[in-house]
């Protein structure tokens, strides 16, 4: 997508986008939909989606969706890869669904909030937070303000996610080795459903965040 707009890998899409000139941003806009039209054409569901899907839903774990996407793709993503495969194909897997529409867009968190609006999820009270025996006042992500989990797999989930105050979870992705130790990164995971077992056991981190 940078290299269709002609800029480097420092500067973010979308603000690039929303500081040209008014009547050049909707031709900028048709070359990222042109490409992610392209994108979702190839699109695979990840190794332990619906696996991961099934056992949330099963655990009534609500569950939503924060891209910089446009609707299209996201859309074309819940018709094949979700609906129909979790909840006996009944009622909304995700809910609500924040698209690039919705601004700011990651990796301010603003997205995440809107999440936990929808959901009536509000930020923890230090009382509030869980005592594990042995730990004393260690901190691990379960002490984040937010009691909710980000997982993705760009430095735009990560650095959201931290910023909202939820837990972060990676998903390996090859060329994205750094995020794996980014100081904004809690968890890694090789396939979503490794999460089930991180979720059945309780979180942990070994490293002050």
């Amino acid at each position: 997508m940078r290299s269709a707009l002609s800029i480097p890998k420092s500067v973010d899409i979308i603000e690039h986008i929303n500081s040209l000139p008014q009547s050049d941003r909707p031709a900028a806009w048709k070359k990222i939909k042109d490409i992610e039209s392209v994108a979702m054409r190839e699109q695979e569901a990840q190794p332990g989606l619906v696996t991961l899907l099934a056992f949330l839903a099963k655990e009534k774990v609500k569950m939503a969706i924060c891209t910089r996407n446009f609707e299209d793709p996201v859309r074309h993503f819940l018709e094949n890869f979700v609906e129909g495969k979790v909840q006996g194909g009944k009622g909304k897997v995700f809910d609500p669904v924040v698209t690039r529409d919705f601004t700011p867009a990651k990796p301010h968190p603003a997205g995440i909030w809107e999440c936990a609006r929808v959901w009536d999820v509000r930020e923890r009270k230090v009382s509030d937070r869980e005592e594990r025996d042995g730990v004393g006042d260690v901190e691990g992500p379960w002490e984040r303000e937010l009691p909710m989990m980000m997982v993705g797999d760009s430095v735009d989930d990560m650095a959201s996610g931290r910023a909202a105050g939820c837990v972060t979870v990676l998903l390996k992705s090859e060329g994205k080795e750094d995020l794996e130790v980014d100081g904004r990164t809690d968890l890694v995971v090789g396939r979503l459903d490794e999460l089930i077992e991180i979720l059945k056991k309780g979180l942990w981190v070994d490293e002050k965040k």
